[in-house]
């Protein structure tokens, strides 16, 4: 276990060069793009690489950074950090793979297509990944509204009524794109176990859609093993 004075010694204002490592390795086990964390903090993707290419940056930079990366102290990269072994960055890798599974982002835009996905899953996590304008969000609680009551009746429909559900669906995921949102969605099998004591568990199937900035749309993205999910 290492002492306060061994900590002591290590903890010093990083480099550009030091800060930017850092940066980096927070937003790729967060499996975040460079332009992501731009949204997310607010800063340009330009900004984002000088700051990873070991530029200098100014405190607001730094601040807006550990915003995004949700750090309780928002001047942490201001303050003197303790330079983590490489021993403790492969511990903190094993414990971010550990707590959270990387899926596939595929691409979500017909109706027809979500109705289907819809219809073969038990529940759905449905979010967006940045910050929405009101317009677009309230158009993405619409749709994710919408989904989740054909969902609970979708087997009472013919296959020539659900056009009529095809056609609904299109018309937000068509008035999103409109406002600059992309969807994307990914499949997920769990096994889970009721509330009820000595219930037996329960495979199902998880379908998460997320909203992501048009032209940004990540290949993967990472999510908590473990959620709340939306019967």
């Amino acid at each position: 276990m290492m002492s306060v004075n061994d900590k002591a010694q290590r903890s010093r204002l990083l480099t550009p060069e030091e800060l930017g490592m850092v940066v980096k390795l927070h937003r790729e086990l967060r499996q975040w793009s460079q332009e992501q964390l731009g949204e997310l903090s607010g800063l340009s993707t330009r900004t984002i690489q000088r700051v990873e290419g070991g530029k200098a940056s100014d405190l607001d930079t730094r601040r807006a950074l550990a915003r995004a990366f949700e750090i309780e102290d928002i001047d942490a990269f201001n303050k003197p950090y303790v330079i983590p072994t490489e021993d403790e960055l492969n511990a903190s890798k094993e414990k971010f793979d550990k707590e959270n599974i990387t899926l596939q982002a595929l691409p979500l835009s017909t109706g027809k297509e979500l109705a289907s996905l819809v219809e073969l899953a038990s529940m759905d996590l449905s979010t967006p990944a940045f910050e929405l304008c009101r317009e677009a969000d309230e158009c993405f609680a619409e749709l994710v509204d919408y989904f989740r009551d054909y969902r609970d009746c979708a087997d009472i429909y013919s296959q020539r009524d659900k056009f009529s559900i095809y056609d609904v669906l299109q018309e937000h995921i068509d008035a999103l794109d409109a406002l600059g949102v992309s969807l994307r969605y990914a499949t997920r099998k769990m096994v889970v176990k009721g509330g009820v004591p000595d219930a037996k568990p329960m495979p199902v199937t998880v379908l998460y859609v997320i909203a992501f900035p048009r032209g940004k749309e990540p290949t993967e993205f990472a999510t908590p093993r473990s959620m709340p999910l939306r019967w």
